[in-house]
């Protein structure tokens, strides 16, 4: 494992009457190896099948770098059309990995397509997407878990119904490949009628657990991600959440203290990495976060309400717009700080003498700045007795993107057992799934269309 996990200020000792103390870890043996046994005796069964997705072989892996560089050596753009887990996974990566202006690279320096994943149906989004592709050299990555996403299906008929008047109906199947379950769903037996090309989801591995599956492993070889070094990352992290001592388990050792710190009413996390190439990684942690953890009700059926609201935010620049509040609001926060070591470019602040400005800056390095901003503002918020804990990456590279991405994972099914809950449904993304599909006219869904014409809205609060 090469990220280190320092929770100094979660605890008592660092931040007074508002950390966990060192007695409670130690008292909760029996919530430790509930919540240990429940995720581990799991591994690989069930909605847990995440798990194992960093096992496959290397004949796999080669598969997916051929059919990847097949791809990429023919494609201008290359486009990802999914939401939710389908796409924050891939996009997460993506920034981590590519240059940060992939796109606007010269063609010799981009080795890769140019990179577009469409997670929204915003109608001037999709116009504004066929505005800067070649759909005639463009290749789509079509991905739904269900294969009966809405908002995905509805993105693939328009696109390969404008695919097949652009290049023909034989040469637009070439440039559409489908990642979903296989022999389910109203996409996979498209693809089958179509022909298009299939990679299957394991039928236990949901959305927002399936970055580390085919959901991001297709898309990742066809940009030319080293998948075999973010595997390698991930098992890493794999067998340190499978130890049982919870003082060197990261994921049930910060899984534990956020829950503690919510029972405490820190009912909101903060994701706030240190890099802009990490910024969307927050985004990954919201839905796994707010997705895996808000539930109207425990195992055993009684209402609970649980969950903790994750909020984005990017050092440094949400220092000038958030950090206020984080210091001097509501104690009801838990900040996680993502920082990194070394950088993978360095930039000198010149000592300049024609710019009679910032001389304390001069000589040091943006480097050394952000660094320095990053510890500032932990050294804030912990004086202010807020709890916050930091990431340690020592680079950001395909390895510890994977230990990363793979933390997160656990961590959220350490979370969920020790609140005694179900990690892994969404009944209310359901509920809300079914209310599209009758007010869209979907067979089947006419009592639930009913349902919602009978919801009157009273003008008198409507203001016009």
């Amino acid at each position: 494992m090469k990220l280190k996990f320092d929770y100094n200020n979660m605890m008592e000792s660092s931040i007074g009457s508002h950390g966990v103390k060192q007695s409670e870890i130690d008292k909760a043996n029996k919530a430790h190896d509930a919540a240990y046994k429940e995720v581990i005796e799991n591994s690989g069964k069930g909605w847990q099948e995440w798990t194992d997705t960093p096992l496959i072989g290397k004949s796999e892996i080669d598969e997916l770098n051929a059919f990847g560089k097949s791809i990429r050596d023919k494609a201008s753009s290359f486009v990802v059309l999914g939401i939710g887990g389908s796409a924050l996974g891939p996009i997460c990566v993506f920034n981590a990995l590519l240059h940060l202006h992939h796109n606007e690279l010269p063609k010799e320096m981009r080795k890769a397509p140019k990179l577009y994943v469409e997670d929204n149906i915003d109608p001037e989004r999709m116009a504004a997407l066929l505005d800067v592709i070649d759909v005639k050299t463009t290749y789509f990555n079509v991905i739904t878990k269900s294969g009966e996403t809405s908002e995905t299906l509805s993105q693939f008929i328009i696109l390969y119904n404008i695919l097949k008047k652009a290049i023909g109906e034989k040469a637009a199947k070439e440039h559409i490949f489908v990642t979903t379950t296989v022999g389910k769903g109203a996409l996979y037996a498209v693809a089958q009628k179509e022909g298009f090309k299939v990679f299957g989801i394991p039928a236990g591995v949901g959305g927002r657990f399936s970055v580390l599956s085919n959901v991001g492993l297709v898309p990742f070889a066809v940009m030319g991600v080293d998948i075999e070094s973010m595997l390698y990352g991930a098992r890493a992290m794999r067998t340190a959440c499978e130890r049982p001592d919870i003082k060197s388990n990261p994921a049930l050792m910060t899984a534990f203290l956020q829950v503690k710190s919510m029972q405490a009413g820190k009912n909101i996390s903060v994701m706030m990495p240190y890099a802009d190439g990490l910024k969307t990684m927050a985004d990954f942690y919201c839905q796994i976060w707010a997705e895996s953890l808000g539930k109207a009700v425990n195992k055993a059926g009684k209402t609970v309400n649980c969950g903790q609201t994750p909020a984005k935010s990017l050092g440094v620049t949400d220092q000038h717009s958030q950090v206020q509040l984080y210091t001097e609001g509501p104690y009801d926060k838990v900040v996680t700080f993502i920082g990194v070591e070394s950088f993978g470019d360095s930039v000198d602040i010149p000592a300049d003498e024609t710019a009679d400005i910032g001389d304390f800056l001069k000589g040091h390095t943006l480097n050394e700045l952000i660094t320095a901003e990053r510890k500032s503002t932990e050294f804030a918020l912990t004086k202010a007795e807020r709890s916050n804990f930091t990431i340690l990456m020592p680079e950001v590279n395909a390895e510890t993107i994977g230990e990363l991405l793979m933390y997160f994972m656990y961590e959220t099914a350490f979370a969920g057992a020790y609140l005694d809950i179900d990690t892994f449904n969404q009944p209310g993304v359901e509920e809300g799934k079914k209310a599209t599909f009758a007010m869209i006219g979907r067979a089947g869904y006419e009592q639930k269309l009913q349902e919602l014409e009978s919801v009157k809205k009273n003008d008198a609060y409507i203001i016009k």
